[in-house]
């Protein structure tokens, strides 16, 4: 492999990346559509200046590893354990309904061969089913609404269903091979996550004295990546598992340790660097537009518009059931619509293991870019006509100042008179 070859795409990749992700961030875009946008640029689509080789493919593989680890690492067991059933429920009925649409729709346009067609279109809906809420997010934040309860279940609820995605994903995956026995399959992915529990808590409590012996230093990182690295190969050489999910387990298994916002802050520096940037523009290299017809046209339109309202009907109609009133149940339905990084990473999933063709790509960039536009106008519409009440968020916030100006005082007057906590918790005793 010429090395003045792959410095050259390197540079052409990461250049375009950058400025195609500015510019996209500029608009209010999420940034990675920007970076698959630059691989549609500079790829066979329209420039050929780079092209998807072995070296790519590589590079692209470390990145969206080390992307499903920083997942892992992010995400909050003790939020999920407290939002416990609402969020569990409205996260299960929107991956039920996204799976189902998804499937039908591609059933519907009779796509696929005669004998992979059901599997091919489970995978397409597999594709449906992650929300990404960072849009959601910053739309909520901007309107002074991420404090609520709508606003932790939809947090809560997207963490649960990235994750049964994911093992939706090693589901399908492992049936792929036709000459695979369904038993076999499931024995595996059962054994893979009692396996990923046991030694899980065995490697939490290491990285625990780890972290009390060497608290903040780099080694704790490289640990970690080396535990990512290991997982996802166990995961997918020995259980036939999506590499993937083994990262994803690993970062889920460091998610607690004191020191885990630390790895994952260095992680996210070669992952924003280079790796995440060229995963992202592999897809708008091996993105095709050869085979994209009318049929195609129409199944892209039909395909977002059914993976929108899937989320609204599936997690807005769950709220309602679950006791939240119509104009909660649909801001938790609408904030569940909108699609990214999960979704594109299920998606190059199938592409490498030929569960679906390159052209099929297209209509999973467009969902992600309609859904970014169309979820935070559709929030800021609702709330204007539905606003939430804020009387209790304004006492809250007041509650917390007069918290704060305490301590600070307590800090002041302590710092002066050399006055520790302990006194002021025992004159308070004593007031009692």
């Amino acid at each position: 492999m010429d090395v003045l070859a792959i410095l050259r795409s390197l540079a052409i990749i990461l250049v375009a990346a950058k400025l195609c992700g500015l510019l996209v961030r500029k608009l209010h875009g999420p940034q990675v559509v920007g970076e698959i946008i630059a691989g549609l640029i500079v790829g066979p689509c329209l420039f050929n200046f780079v092209q998807y080789d072995d070296f790519i493919a590589g590079m692209s593989e470390i990145g969206v590893i080390l992307l499903m680890f920083s997942a892992g690492l992010g995400t909050d067991l003790k939020e999920l354990l407290k939002t416990g059933f609402v969020a569990l429920m409205v996260a299960i009925a929107g991956v039920v309904v996204s799976v189902v649409g998804g499937a039908a729709v591609y059933l519907a346009f009779g796509f696929g061969d005669p004998g992979m067609k059901m599997l091919e279109s489970i995978f397409v809906g597999t594709i449906l089913a992650a929300t990404s809420v960072s849009i959601t997010v910053q739309a909520l934040k901007e309107m002074g609404h991420l404090k609520g309860r709508v606003a932790t279940t939809i947090l809560s609820a997207a963490i649960i269903d990235d994750v049964i995605g994911i093992v939706l994903l090693t589901i399908v995956m492992g049936f792929k091979d036709p000459n695979v026995e369904p038993v076999s399959v499931c024995l595996n992915i059962v054994l893979f996550f009692i396996l990923a529990f046991v030694f899980g808590f065995a490697l939490y409590f290491l990285f625990k004295w780890l972290d009390k012996r060497w608290p903040h230093s780099r080694r704790i990182p490289i640990f970690g990546l080396v535990m990512c690295f290991a997982c996802a190969y166990c995961a997918e050489k020995f259980f036939g598992i999506a590499d993937i999910t083994g990262a994803y387990v690993a970062g889920v298994i460091l998610c607690n340790i004191k020191d885990s916002e630390y790895i994952e802050r260095k992680m996210d520096i070669s992952s924003y660097m280079i790796f995440g940037p060229v995963f992202f523009a592999s897809i708008g290299l091996q993105t095709s537009f050869e085979d994209f017809d009318m049929s195609m046209v129409w199944f892209s339109v039909v395909l977002v518009a059914v993976a929108l309202i899937s989320k609204v009907i599936g997690c807005g109609g769950t709220a309602k059931i679950c006791r939240f009133n119509m104009p909660d149940s649909l801001k938790i339905g609408v904030g569940m619509m909108n699609r990214g990084e999960v979704g594109l990473i299920v998606a190059k999933k199938g592409l490498d293991t030929g569960l679906m063709a390159p052209q099929f790509f297209t209509p999973v960039i467009i969902l992600i870019i309609v859904s970014s536009l169309v979820t935070p106008i559709a929030l800021k519409l609702i709330y204007a006509k539905w606003p939430d009440k804020k009387e209790n968020d304004t006492t809250d916030a007041d509650g917390q100042i007069a918290g704060n100006e305490k301590v600070l005082a307590q800090e002041v007057v302590g710092a002066t008179y050399n006055i520790t906590e302990d006194n002021f918790k025992d004159k308070n005793k004593n007031k009692k």
